[in-house]
This record gives C-alpha cells, structure tokens and sequence, in this order.
C-alpha cells in the first residue's frame, strides 16, 4: 500500500471513529433531555405519554393530602388556570408548601395523574424557574381576559369570580 493510500485511510479511519463518538453522545443526549410543561400544558395532552417530563407551578392550598404510611403524597399542581393531580412516593424537601412553588419530575399515567419521582421546591422566595413565571404571567392574563380576579399570594390561590 502507499503512503497516500495510507494516509487516506487513516483519515477515514479517524472520521468513522469520531461520527461515532458524536452519535453515541447525541443519543445519551437524548435520553437524559427533560422537558418542561406547564399544568395547562398537560391538560391539552401537549406533552410526552411515554417520556419523563417536569411540570411546574403552584401547590394548589388543600390539596395536600398524606397516605397513612406516611411516604405516599398526593397534591395538585396549578398554574392558576389548569391543575394536575401529582402523586409522591419519598420524602418531600423542607421548603414545600402549600401555595409555593415546585417542579416535579415524572410520567403522566393513563389515569391522568402525574406520577412524580422528584419534586424540588423553590428556595427563595424570589426565584421561580422561567418557564414556570412565564405560565403564570400567561395564566394571569388569560383569567383577566375571562373577567376573573386571581389572588396568588395569599391564602387563596384559586380564581375569584
């Protein structure tokens, strides 16, 4: 073989090896992208059946409610529009509350019902994910648009008519 011919191959050689590096990295990619949806979101069915996606918005006030073995939560997530049962098997953090913000990570089930395997609450009360403030301010405005008062921080969170 020459050396041209050698080179050549070497060069392609090292091509094949790197198209196959950046493809085994794109497809891990993949697989560990996550996306956010919005309660409103999930109940017009805009979101994955077979993938684990997060959801965020507010701790809907009552909704909270704890199975007896004390590890199973059950609570509605909103943002002030729509709301999504979400059900917890775990230990939540120390900052959730009712009325605060969270994001859950999971699957939606046939049921309807947000099976969450992680839930962060917000730490400070002045930080809330993009996506979720934005759902809000879009909420917000929407329920004006139908004629309706929000009260979001307070003790009610649900739209006043």
């Amino acid at each position: 073989m020459k050396p041209r011919h050698k080179r050549i191959a070497f060069v392609v050689c090292g091509l094949a090896a790197l198209a196959a590096a950046a493809g085994l990295m794109l497809s891990a990619f993949e697989k560990n992208l996550v996306f956010f949806f919005t309660p409103s979101q999930v109940a017009a069915n805009e979101v994955p059946q077979a993938r684990v996606f997060r959801i965020g918005g507010l701790v809907e006030p009552g909704s909270v409610r704890r199975e007896p073995n004390e590890v199973t939560v059950h609570f509605k997530v909103t943002d002030t529009a729509e709301s999504i049962r979400v059900v917890y098997r775990g230990l939540l953090p120390d900052l959730f509350r009712e009325g605060k913000g969270v994001v859950a990570q999971g699957r939606i089930g046939p049921d309807g019902v947000f099976n969450a395997n992680e839930v962060l609450a917000k730490h400070d009360e002045n930080y809330m994910p993009p996506e979720a403030a934005d759902a809000l301010k879009r909420a917000r405005e929407t329920s004006r648009e139908a004629g309706r008062t929000l009260v979001v921080n307070g003790t009610n969170n649900e739209a006043q008519r």
